[in-house]
């Protein structure tokens, strides 16, 4: 039970043109390929999303906090001392 031979795959060919036509085919393929290109632009995509870790700012030090890109300081932590 090997695999397909050449034989095969022109019957298989042969069939397939005459049930859909050539014109079908050729549509389906072009699909086909639009679909993978799709795929792989979305991937390509998804990877350049995600920003290097150099580009990350820091965490704020221990005691300040930002708010819409100010950084304040927490004054009851400095009575507490």
């Amino acid at each position: 039970m090997g695999g397909f031979s050449l034989w095969h795959w022109i019957v298989v060919l042969i069939i397939v043109l005459v049930l859909f036509g050539r014109g079908r085919v050729s549509e389906i393929m072009g699909d086909f390929g639009k679909g993978i290109k799709s795929f792989k632009e979305g991937m390509g995509d998804e990877n350049k999303s995600q920003p290097p870790a150099s580009q990350i700012p820091p965490p704020p030090p221990a005691g300040q906090a930002t708010l819409n890109g100010d950084t304040t300081i927490d004054a009851s932590k400095n009575n507490q001392q």
